[in-house]
C-alpha cells in the first residue's frame, strides 16, 4: 500500500512498466471537487513535470477572474496511481495550483493551503507530522428522482433497504429481509446487501494504494462504511479524494448510485465523516500521557479546546452544506455536543478507548463528507494548533450518554453546542479567523464565505418546502 512513486524517474518507469496511454492530472476546487485533464503519455515531459501544465482558472467557481486566468497545475508524482476505471491505460496524478501572477502556490488552493498548514505547525513548534484518519460514511441508493422548480419541488431516493419497500412488487418476489430505519448497523446477509459491492469497493481502494481494514454496513437504511488506515495530513485529505471517487465509480457500474451527502433520509441517521487526529515530534505523539484522563496529554486536550472554541468557523469547513446542520439535530447519534469523552460516542469529541502510546489521539465526531477534506483538516488544525498556544481547556470530560439530555438541560449545564445552520457557522468565520490568518489568506476566507453564502444559504432559505406547506399552507 501507499506510494507507487517518489520521483519523476520512477514515474516514467513505472507508466512505460504499465503501458500507460493517458495522464489525468486532478486538482480539487473551493468546494471539494475534483477536476482533471488528460494528456497523451507521449505529450508528457519531465519539464512539464517539473513545471506544470496551464489550465483557465477562470472557469473553476470563484477562482480566477477572465482578465487574470492563467494558472498553472503543479503535479506531485509521488500521488500517482492507475485509474482502476478506464477502458485504457490511465494514471493519475493529483496536483496542486500556481499562481503566475504572484509567483507563488495559489491561495485558494485547497491542497496548496493544507500544505502550508503543515509548514505553519513546524514554525509554531508544536510538532512535525500531523497524523488525519477520516472515517466517510456512504449511503448507496437504487434511484435518485429530484425536482427544483420555481412552482414545484421534490426528491425520491430509494434502497432495497427502505422500510417502504415492504410492499413492493419486486421481480422474483419480495424476500422481506429488509434493514428498515435504524435497523442496518452490522446485519449479516440477506439482509445486508451490500456485501458484495463493498468487497469490491475495498479490493479497488487497494488497487489504487490505501490500506484498507474494514467494511461494514451503518446504522441506516442504504448506508455503508469502509474503514482505512490513517495519514499524514495531505495525504489522508488525498485519500478521501480517491476514496469518493471509488465508492461512486463502483456503485456506478453496478447500477446503482452512491451520495456522501450527510442527510439524505428523515428520520434515519446521517453520514458523518468522523476524523481522527494526532500531532507529532521528533517521533514522539504529543497527544499521549499515561495514566491522564483517556491517556491525554495537555497539548491533546488544548488541541480539542482549541477547535470548541472556534466551532463556529471551523464548522464552515467541517460541515460546509445546508444540508450537514439537518444531521447535527438530537436524536440520530449526532455529536454537536462540544465536549469529550473517552469512548462515549455522544461526545462531538472522542478518546477512542484502551489506545497506548502510538494510537492515542481524538476523534471529531461532527465532520461529514461535504467538507473539503483539505480545508477542513488544515481549519481543525490551525483551531488546534490555537488551542495548544494558549493553553485553553474544553468542557470535560463528560461520560453520561449526551443524546440523553434535553435542550433546557443543555443550557442549565452551560454545554457549548455546534452551530445550527450552515449561515451560523459563516457569521462564525466572518467574526473568527485570526486563528486561521497564517495558513488562510484573508482573499481565501472572503471568497469562501461569500461562495457559501451565494451558493448555499441565500438559494435554501428563498426555497419553500414541502413540510413548510404541510404546516403553514392552511393558517
Amino acid at each position: 500500500m501507499g506510494k507507487f512513486v517518489s520521483n519523476t524517474a520512477e514515474f516514467f518507469e513505472f507508466c512505460e512498466k504499465n503501458e500507460v496511454e493517458f495522464v489525468d492530472f486532478r486538482f480539487t476546487d473551493i468546494k471539494g471537487a475534483w477536476h482533471h485533464i488528460s494528456y497523451r503519455m507521449s505529450a508528457v515531459t519531465q519539464n512539464q513535470l517539473d513545471f506544470g501544465m496551464p489550465f483557465d482558472g477562470s472557469s473553476i467557481d470563484a477562482w480566477q477572474p477572465i482578465n487574470k486566468s492563467d494558472m498553472i497545475l503543479k503535479p506531485s508524482v509521488e500521488s500517482a496511481f492507475m485509474d482502476p476505471f478506464t477502458a485504457d491505460s490511465t494514471i493519475i496524478v493529483i496536483c496542486g495550483v500556481y499562481d503566475i501572477y504572484n509567483d507563488e502556490m495559489y491561495a485558494k488552493c485547497p491542497r496548496s493551503i493544507a500544505s502550508k498548514s503543515l509548514e505553519y505547525l513546524a514554525e509554531a513548534n508544536v510538532g512535525d507530522v500531523a497524523y488525519f484518519g477520516p472515517e466517510n460514511e456512504f449511503f448507496i441508493f437504487e434511484d435518485v428522482k429530484l425536482k427544483d422548480s420555481p412552482n414545484e419541488s421534490f426528491y425520491k431516493v430509494d434502497t432495497e433497504d427502505g422500510e417502504w419497500n415492504h410492499e413492493t412488487d419486486f421481480e422474483g418476489g419480495n424476500m422481506g429481509h429488509i434493514a428498515g430505519t435504524k435497523g442496518g448497523y452490522f446485519p449479516v446477509a440477506p439482509t445486508d446487501k451490500g456485501v458484495d459491492l463493498r468487497a469490491e469497493v475495498m479490493l479497488i481502494l487497494e488497487e489504487v494504494g490505501l490500506e484498507v481494514i474494514l467494511g461494514h454496513h451503518e446504522v441506516a437504511q442504504g448506508q455503508h462504511e469502509i474503514g482505512i488506515v490513517y495519514n499524514t495530513l495531505v495525504e489522508a485529505a488525498d485519500n478521501v479524494q480517491k476514496l469518493k471517487y471509488v465508492v461512486k465509480m463502483v456503485a456506478h457500474l453496478n447500477g446503482k448510485t452512491a451520495t456522501f451527502m450527510p442527510k439524505p433520509i428523515f428520520g434515519d441517521n446521517g453520514n458523518g465523516m468522523h476524523v481522527h487526529q494526532s500531532i507529532w515530534k521528533d517521533g514522539v505523539n504529543t497527544f499521549y500521557t499515561e495514566g491522564n484522563y483517556g491517556n491525554l496529554s495537555d497539548n491533546a486536550r488544548h488541541y480539542a479546546a482549541g477547535i470548541f472554541k472556534h466551532a463556529a468557523a471551523v464548522a464552515a469547513f467541517t460541515n460546509a452544506s445546508t444540508n450537514s446542520y439537518k444531521r447535527l439535530i438530537p436524536g440520530y447519534e449526532a455529536p454537536n455536543i462540544l465536549t469529550y469523552s473517552a469512548q462515549n460516542r455522544s461526545a462531538a469529541c472522542r478518546v477512542p478507548y484502551g489506545a497506548g502510546a502510538p494510537a492515542t489521539r481524538l476523534e471529531m465526531r461532527f465532520p461529514d463528507s461535504t467538507a473539503n477534506p483539505y480545508l477542513a483538516f488544515a481549519a481543525m488544525m490551525m483551531a488546534g494548533i490555537d488551542g495548544i498556544k494558549n493553553k485553553w481547556e474544553p468542557v470535560g470530560p463528560m461520560d453520561e450518554d449526551l443524546f440523553e439530555l434535553s435542550l433546557d438541560e443543555i443550557r442549565e449545564k452551560n454545554i457549548p453546542q455546534m452551530p445550527a445552520t450552515l449561515r451560523e457557522a459563516l457569521e462564525g468565520l466572518i467574526a473568527d479567523n485570526d486563528f486561521l490568518k497564517p495558513v488562510f489568506t484573508d482573499h481565501m476566507i472572503d471568497t469562501y464565505q461569500h461562495y457559501q453564502f451565494e451558493r448555499q444559504v441565500w438559494p435554501d432559505e428563498a426555497r419553500p418546502t414541502a413540510f413548510e406547506f404541510k404546516s403553514t399552507y392552511s393558517c
